[in-house]
This record gives C-alpha cells, structure tokens and sequence, in this order.
C-alpha cells in the first residue's frame, strides 16, 4: 500500500510541472497560395477576328 501511494504522489507531483506554463495555442503558418488568373482574350475568337479583318481588307482593297 505504501508502494501505491508512493508512486501516486510522485505523479501527482510531475503532473504539476508539466503544465507550470499554460497553455499556449500552437502557431501555424501557411504558405502562401499564388492563383493564376485566366487570360481575358479567347484564342478561340483571335483567329476568326483575324480572319475577319483580313476578308474586309481584301474586299475594300478591289473598290
């Protein structure tokens, strides 16, 4: 019995210290996220465009 109470009062002893400075939340940093924006122009309506032009071009070049 004097074994048991013994080792209680021993943890009961530790258990004090190990909390003498509080608890403190642990700090987490993140890294920080680079997002890529989209492209405003559409190459899907660069070449039609293109080709618009070149056909007015070509029509008001005959006049």
């Amino acid at each position: 019995m004097k074994k048991i109470a013994t080792i209680a009062l021993a943890l009961g002893l530790t258990a004090g210290t190990a909390f003498a400075g509080g608890y403190s939340a642990p700090v987490v940093e993140t890294a920080p996220v680079a997002v890529e924006a989209g492209s405003s122009s559409n190459a899907a309506l660069i070449v039609p465009a293109l080709l618009l032009i070149g056909v007015i071009a070509a029509a008001s070049s005959d006049s």
